[in-house]
């Protein structure tokens, strides 16, 4: 039986599996990075090995550095997660060849399904459907196509390419992205289905001959080729899914595969499907099944691996339905680009269990309050699972656990992931892998824009009485009241998108507002103050003597009370240095207070281009000198496992690049400088 096991992994996955250990008593072991030191998944382990280093090329893709790990802390056993060496065979052989167990497939089960092209040509022989595959970009017969890493997944390595004149490019590209994400850039190329649904089924086999399948899940809506909603069972008819679990099974057997894994199909509009690949770990998107299951997947991992049979010789019947998104650290604001960062707070209401089935609101994070969000690792900060008697139910849920959540400190996706599950395309099941792209109505913040001058009205208030909490005279004073009513209280902040917004209020004697006005400047695209009914408007009233437009109904530093035409709404702030976090039933703000005297600062360059987050500069496509037009490719930036392409933001020509190729950059750093062309028309 397994006494120590060690988690080759991070986050919320090293958390995840800790928990079941936990509770059969089995000891654990981290191994952490430099930057995950004071991580959470390092303090819930009874032990924790030091990996030196930050980037997973340093720390944990380290086979050797791993082994020793395990040897220094006593560990009898590995287990993978997923991601990093989850799906590398010569990992799995070594941990076998030091003596201990591996909680995963064998070897060779791993190498015969990590050649994603290879494995194809496997399971055709096994009858199981398959899409052609090139690997030449000479052989492809027509488009769009599918440009996919051979190891791996998660999205990376991964280009839709429409004509023959973009083929090339995207398939350099991907080799790269795959090289860093995965150590391997091998590619290759198959058609791209339109409108087919994301279905993969989950197996489990055992050291006895049995593969069974566990239900499938369907995880159709994805970003970038890389999934966030995931929900089980899959809506479709009986017939096929009985297919569907036939060709998984069969898919398991022919690899003679042992432990979790999951066959993943592609679902044609036609009612098709197609063989995609095979991950032979656990999958991010595991809890959803244990939700309608009732079953640990981890601990069947553990039992199999210590050569017990599988406990069940079939699926168990489903009971209700699991919808699960992935929460990222991502700027809305800047194209979804992945953010870095402390995490000041991060609070889901009504979670009902972590890390295990429940019934219920599950939360499986790797962050907690405090957590810093770092360059080098992905950008996934927790899952979130709604378990519900129906589907519809069950969404619901989801997005209003959601839209409640307070997360403070990184920009996340959680306003894409509300609104999909509250679509009527979603509720009507009418998704598929093209689905964001159908419904650019989905990337609207939650905030409304009209109704930012309230949101920074509540903001300027509570700043005003922390302010006020803290003075020693004048206590019975109200904040922000005037002697003189002509010179009113200002508060100026950055608003999400970038630009300012300026708020003027005066109180009265007995603290009541008296007035109140917003003016911004946009600094993206949209308005930072966007016109609308509330803005300017007089807290006394219309001349024509209609009831106030707002009433402050009460202000303190972390609760803002606001009746807004005849509608209470109560805002929570929660402020940290210059940071302003305000949640309130609309949406959620993150406005940073400016001071009343600004530093003077130093004055960019006219073109400058500035690094959005810290990294390394993986390439310079252009020289100094040279004449470019807007939307050129500049530089290619690499950060948290992606390649960010820095564009010419107009005609112009490259008068400095002040970085080299391989430099490291922090958020702010100037990357190039553009010259623009004068317009002589």
């Amino acid at each position: 039986m397994i006494r120590r096991l060690l988690v080759a992994n991070r986050g919320e996955i090293a958390r995840r599996i800790f928990a079941t250990c936990r509770g059969l008593g089995v000891e654990t072991v981290a191994v952490h990075s430099d930057a995950d030191r004071d991580a959470p998944f390092v303090a819930e382990a009874d032990l924790a090995v030091r990996l030196p280093g930050n980037t997973p090329a340093e720390t944990y893709l380290r086979i050797e550095e791993i082994l020793a790990a395990a040897r220094r802390a006593g560990a009898d056993a590995v287990h993978p997660g997923y991601g990093f060496l989850a799906e590398n065979a010569e990992f799995a052989a070594a941990v076998a060849d030091a003596g201990l167990t591996w909680v995963g497939p064998k070897a060779k089960a791993i190498a015969a399904m990590g050649d994603k092209s290879a494995a194809k040509a496997l399971l055709a022989d096994a009858g199981v459907p398959v899409l052609p595959t090139w690997i030449d970009g000479d052989q492809v017969t027509g488009f769009p196509v599918l440009v996919k890493a051979s190891a791996g997944g998660g999205g990376r390595g991964m280009r839709i390419v429409r004509d023959a004149a973009g083929l090339a490019e995207a398939v350099a590209s991907a080799r790269r992205e795959a090289a860093v994400a995965f150590g391997d850039g091998t590619v290759f190329i198959e058609p791209y289905v339109e409108r087919g649904r994301h279905v993969e089924v989950q197996i489990f086999g055992d050291t006895h001959g049995m593969v069974v399948a566990l239900g499938e899940r369907d995880c159709s809506i994805q970003r970038r080729h890389q999934k966030i909603v995931e929900e089980a069972p899959a809506v479709m008819e009986p017939e096929l899914r009985a297919r569907l679990h036939a060709a998984a099974v069969a898919a398991g057997r022919a690899v003679e595969y042992v432990g979790a894994g999951t066959v993943e199909f592609l679902l044609t509009p036609a009612g098709e499907f197609f063989f995609l690949e095979m991950n032979t770990r656990l999958q991010v998107e595991h809890p959803v099944t244990e939700a309608v299951s009732g079953l640990d997947l981890v601990r069947l991992q553990l039992l199999v691996a210590e050569g017990e049979p599988l406990p069940l010789a079939a699926a168990p019947p489903t009971d209700g339905h699991a919808i699960e998104v992935r929460l990222c650290a991502e700027d809305p604001a800047q194209g979804f680009r992945p953010a870095t960062g402390v995490l000041h707070r991060f609070a889901v209401p009504g979670v009902s269990g972590e890390f295990a089935p429940t019934r219920g609101l599950r939360l499986d994070s790797g962050v907690t309050d405090g957590s810093t969000v770092s360059v080098h690792y992905d950008s996934m900060l927790a899952k979130l699972v709604a378990w519900a008697p129906t589907r519809a139910e069950a969404a619901r849920a989801l997005a209003g656990a959601l839209a409640r959540a307070e997360l403070h400190g990184v920009a996340t996706n959680r306003d894409l992931l509300v609104r999909v599950l509250r679509s009527r395309e979603f509720g009507a099941v009418e998704v598929d892998t093209g689905f964001l792209d159908r419904h650019p109505d989905v990337f609207v913040p939650l905030l409304p824009a009209d109704q930012l001058p309230v949101v920074a009205l509540a903001a300027a208030l509570a700043s005003a009485a922390g302010r006020r909490a803290e003075v020693r005279v004048l206590a019975a004073v109200p904040s922000g009241w005037r002697n003189v009513p002509a010179y009113p209280q200002v508060s100026r902040f950055t608003a999400p998108d970038g630009g300012e917004i300026e708020v003027r209020y005066r109180l009265d004697r007995t603290g009541r507002l008296a007035e109140w006005s917003t003016a911004g400047r946009a600094g993206g695209a949209a308005p930072a103050a966007a016109p609308d009914a509330l803005a300017g408007m007089d807290a006394d009233g219309t001349p024509d003597g209609q009831p106030p437009a707002v009433t402050l109904v009460e202000a303190a530093p972390d609760r803002v009370v606001l009746d807004v035409a005849g509608v209470r709404r109560a805002f929570r702030v929660h402020r940290v240095g210059p940071e302003v976090f305000v949640d309130g039933p609309d949406g959620a703000a993150a406005l940073t207070e400016l001071p009343r005297f600004p530093l003077p600062t130093a004055e960019l360059a006219v073109g400058s281009l500035l690094a959005p987050l810290p990294g390394a500069v993986a390439r310079v496509h252009v020289a100094v000198g040279q004449r470019v037009a807007a939307g050129d490719l500049l530089l290619t930036l690499e950060a948290m496992k992606l390649e960010h392409p820095v564009l010419a933001p107009a005609d112009g020509v490259v008068a400095e690049l002040p970085v080299p190729a391989g430099g490291q950059v922090d958020t702010g750093t100037v990357l190039a400088v553009v010259d623009p062309e004068e317009d002589n028309r």
